[in-house]
């Protein structure tokens, strides 16, 4: 069912209190205008600047009270013809006896025609008496027709303003713009479609970044969501040849409008590996792989407490992710929230996994999952059954040919030439190392050829890594078994 015909059947009924949460005042009273069409009724608006007013009819009367909540409820029960009334300024005063008792002697039709009271506000909380008397109403968010619509709208708007001067637009673009306004309200999506617009007087492929930041920003109100603007490219990964064709042969299907019939879009991975060896790099070069913003969900802000808060903060992060969907969602070494277990924290983090997997196997939208871990031990077993992520990546201690990769890279970023180098002689000296530890070695390396007055060179390069122990050497017991738990288990990343 529509909206109209919801909000005819409330009336029809004669639904005595009526609230509505939004911020598009607007709308609210064209939808009860187009109401009219099926169900009469007398139709008023009331708010605090103007008093109560008839809107009906073909010209708006004169205020029919004085803008006093207590005045027009008492004029709303005397009055002798059924109406409806939007009261758009209410919820500031529902908080007093009196008006709770107006408004509750009016819903129960005591002494008054069975009237329709609208309570309208961007948040209308209700006292318990009356909250049992009410009927919350949502209206329905815009969809692709309405949000073009908008776009349109905004851009004869810039040519009014503009001297007549057209937007120039790129078809494809709009589309996706219209697509990424899709889960705003006609209020923000406006707002956001007018920014695009007057900046440049174009709509482009331009537009994409600043439109999800925008976006992001509008959303991400608890403030448990950081927006990553410096996710990195496949390009600049070294290795993780499997994982980068992986994502290649599903981008189509994530992003496209409609996914090819027996294909649903990808919904998640998760990165286990030894530390230092690019995991949070992937995870954010997924994001440019799939061509989409990367949201990072921060575990620790999660939790509070008091009781029921860490899961209430957990589904308002999640619900805020959903909104800026096409995105990678990235939780970053996910056991460290998940695996405290038990009830040492009153149970909390079971609560926290238990909404979390029911969201991962319920979850409509199109974000994408990319949790890392370091602890395969760690990790809840509900986490890893199949189903839960679509594929689990092993990322290992570098080969040779990457480790060479990875000079070459870490060089090229210090505005050094990696040809001055013996990159096959660097990489068998850094046998064991993780790509933290390389780009620490050169590090390192240049720290040493500063205080020594000279240019960085092979020679000091390789005394640096002989005099550092990586990891999976201070480790090596941890390294290896994880490395043997990842055997057969999982999918190498490389």
């Amino acid at each position: 069912m529509s909206d109209l015909q919801d909000l005819t059947a409330l009336i029809r009924s004669n639904t005595a209190l009526i609230v509505i949460e939004t911020r598009d005042e607007a709308r609210v009273v064209e939808l009860f205008r187009q109401a009219l069409m099926n169900v009469w009724r007398a139709l008023h608006r009331w708010s605090i600047t103007e008093g109560l007013r008839r809107i009906d009819l073909d010209r708006e009367d004169q205020a029919e009270t004085a803008p006093d909540i207590s005045t027009t409820l008492q004029a709303i029960r005397e009055a002798d013809q059924r109406g409806i009334y939007l009261l758009f300024d209410a919820h500031p005063y529902l908080g007093y006896a009196s008006t709770q008792r107006q408004l509750r002697e009016i819903a129960q039709r005591r002494d008054c025609e069975p009237h329709v009271l609208v309570l309208v506000g961007h948040q209308v909380e209700l006292p318990p008496d009356l909250d049992s008397l009410a009927v919350r109403f949502a209206p329905r968010l815009p969809d692709a027709n309405a949000l073009l619509k908008l776009v349109r709208e905004e851009a004869a708007n810039y040519m009014r303003e503009h001297g007549g001067r057209r937007v120039e637009s790129d078809a494809e673009a709009v589309e996706q713009i219209v697509r990424n306004l899709r889960g705003l309200d006609l209020v923000d999506a406006r707002r956001i479609a007018r920014h695009l617009i007057f900046r440049d007087g174009a709509i482009g492929p331009d537009d994409l970044p600043e439109l999800a930041k925008l976006k992001f920003e509008l959303l991400n109100r608890s403030g448990h969501l950081h927006y990553e603007y410096d996710s990195a490219r496949m390009s600049e990964v070294a290795g993780a040849r499997r994982l980068k064709r992986w994502v290649e042969q599903r981008r189509s299907v994530f992003t496209g409008a409609q996914p090819p019939p027996g294909l649903d879009p990808p919904k998640g991975m998760l990165l286990l590996g030894v530390q230092g060896c690019g995991k949070s790099m992937l995870a954010k070069a997924v994001a440019s792989g799939f061509g989409v913003p990367l949201l990072r969900l921060d575990f620790g802000t999660l939790y509070d407490k008091f009781h029921g808060e860490t899961e209430k903060n957990l589904r308002a992060a999640l619900a805020s992710a959903e909104q800026l969907a096409p995105a990678v969602l990235w939780i970053d070494e996910i056991e460290k929230g998940l695996a405290s277990g038990g009830e040492g924290d009153g149970g909390v983090s079971r609560r926290v996994l238990g909404y979390l997997l029911t969201w991962m196997a319920e979850r409509k939208s199109r974000l994408f999952l990319v949790a890392t871990a370091n602890q395969i031990e760690a990790l809840p077993p509900e986490l890893l059954r199949k189903g839960r992520f679509d594929e689990i990546f092993f990322v290992d201690l570098p080969v040779a040919e990457v480790r060479e990769e990875l000079f070459a890279t870490h060089l090229r970023k210090r505005a050094l030439e990696p040809q001055q180098f013996d990159l096959p002689a660097l990489a068998a000296a850094s046998e064991g190392f993780s790509g933290a530890e390389i780009e620490q070695a050169i590090v390192a390396a240049l720290y040493a050829a500063h205080a020594a007055g000279a240019p960085l060179s092979d020679f000091v390069l390789r005394g640096e890594l002989k005099q550092t122990r990586p990891l999976s050497v201070v480790m090596a017991e941890q390294v290896e078994a994880l490395r043997e738990w990842a055997r057969g288990r999982t999918v190498a990343a490389d």
